[in-house]
């Protein structure tokens, strides 16, 4: 009966039915053949369009990590933020150095040539840090605070003492200041050592404990106090951010302020900027001349400034007026209105700051975008206060508007890591990759044989 009834069928239906039935294995592979070519044809018609792209298009893309138009809006913000910071502190630094520089140098423009060589390689070195993988730079992180440790001893036997302090090592024909150009470093290897804190051997818990400590001593011992109260709130907050126990980090914070208290007692200079900051106006021609002509210079501003160039404290009153006291002299030229745009400025990238590190996917990245926020505000906060009276003098430079090579060179690395950090919290690049999609799907179409 089955038999009569396929003979009685029509020669069509009989005819697909048995190709159906005796041929299913070769037809899903032919299928699956011609899928994939059906792909990689339109791979090739991509690619072709691709190249119809302007070559100077293309050449921008190739040089960013990821292309523009996938950029979030917090690194395009940050980048833009960077440079304006970078061009502004050109010319503060342009206006407060050229008449020091004219009467000393010899060429109005001297510290302003040599600060664009400096910020130009800062440039490249940020560029590099927004396009290198962040797991790299936590490679070379923790052989770097080693290093800056020896460098910073190095300082105490090989240093040239600058207004009694081995800060500066020379070497050649340059000098470098260590316990700036760690900074970043230290960063890194906190964000390394804190993420994974609960996982972490004792061992290396005291290790990595014990390296920061030490490198805090040994600027203490330079005696850099500024410098090494930074490096010791920026790690007691990263550390806070991690999670770590309430009661660890309040013993930590007493050890570093008897140690804090212990170098002012220690330090005759330390202890008469202390005692000067308490009232300026009882030596204002001995150890509070400094503080005192700082604050003329900024109540000199009034709202609207003296205008751009026109400061009168800078020529001949105010010592250090191109670096650790050049927002007196920006107050002075811009007034009341410039001091509260540049606090409203340095708010807006704190904040960004912030909206990086709660978009990051790892605890790495996250502790890493918050390190390098909290070290440029944090040290951008504390200049201002020593400049207008309330924290006492220290040798504190201003990120990206303070003149010298090694502060430009580290501000902008932490900025650039910033950047990074932004650019991984997008999945798009950096971490781990996985197995190309093409890939497992050409393992899956192969034909059988």
């Amino acid at each position: 009966m089955t038999g009569l009834f396929f003979a009685s069928m029509p020669w069509q239906t009989r005819f697909k039915t048995a190709e159906w039935t005796e041929s299913d294995p070769e037809s899903l592979s032919r299928k699956s053949l011609n899928s994939r070519r059906r792909a990689s044809s339109r791979q090739a018609r991509i690619s072709a369009a691709a190249d119809v792209v302007p070559k100077a298009s293309s050449i921008w893309s190739r040089m960013l990590p990821l292309d523009w138009s996938l950029w979030p809006a917090e690194a395009r913000l940050l980048l833009t933020l960077t440079l304006i910071w970078s061009v502004a502190g050109l010319l503060i630094l342009g206006s407060a150095s050229w008449w020091v520089a004219s009467r000393e140098m010899g060429e109005g423009a001297y510290y302003l040539k040599r600060q664009v060589i400096w910020m130009v390689a800062s440039w490249g070195l940020l560029s590099l840090a927004v396009s290198t993988d962040l797991r790299r730079w936590m490679k070379v992180a923790g052989p770097a605070v080693w290093i800056g440790c020896l460098l910073v001893a190095a300082t105490l036997l090989f240093g040239d003492p600058v207004n009694g302090a081995s800060r500066w090592l020379p070497i050649g024909p340059m000098q470098i200041q260590p316990s700036e150009l760690v900074k970043p470093f230290v960063v890194l290897q906190a964000a390394n050592l804190f993420a994974h804190w609960k996982r972490s051997a004792v061992d290396q818990k005291l290790l990595w404990l014990g390296s920061f400590g030490a490198l805090i001593l040994l600027i203490l011992k330079q005696p850099n106090l500024s410098t090494a109260a930074l490096t010791g709130l920026l790690l007691w907050l990263m550390a806070f951010s991690a999670g770590l126990r309430l009661r660890s980090l309040f013993g930590t914070a007493l050890v570093g302020a008897a140690l804090g208290v212990s170098s002012i007692m220690i330090n005759e200079y330390q202890r008469l900027r202390v005692v000067s900051f308490l009232n300026p106006w009882q030596d204002p021609q001995g150890v509070g001349y400094q503080l005192v002509q700082s604050l003329l210079a900024i109540g000199s501003g009034g709202i609207l400034g003296q205008g751009f160039g026109l400061s009168t404290q800078k020529l001949q009153y105010l010592p250090i007026q191109s670096t650790d006291f050049i927002f007196a002299v920006y107050a002075e030229e811009f007034g009341f209105i410039g001091s509260v745009m540049l606090l409203l400025f340095l708010m807006l990238v704190a904040f960004l700051g912030l909206r990086v590190a709660l978009r990051c996917r790892s605890n790495q990245t996250r502790l890493t975008a918050i390190g390098c926020t909290t070290l440029l505000i944090g040290q951008s906060l504390m200049n201002l206060a020593v400049a207008s009276g309330a924290m006492p003098t220290t040798g504190l430079p201003l990120p990206m508007v303070s003149y010298g090579g090694n502060s430009l060179l580290s501000s902008l690395l932490v900025a650039g890591l910033l950047i990074r950090c932004s650019l991984e919290s997008t999945s798009l690049v950096g971490g781990r990759r996985p197995r190309r999609a093409n890939e497992r799907s050409n393992q899956h179409l192969a034909p059988s044989r």
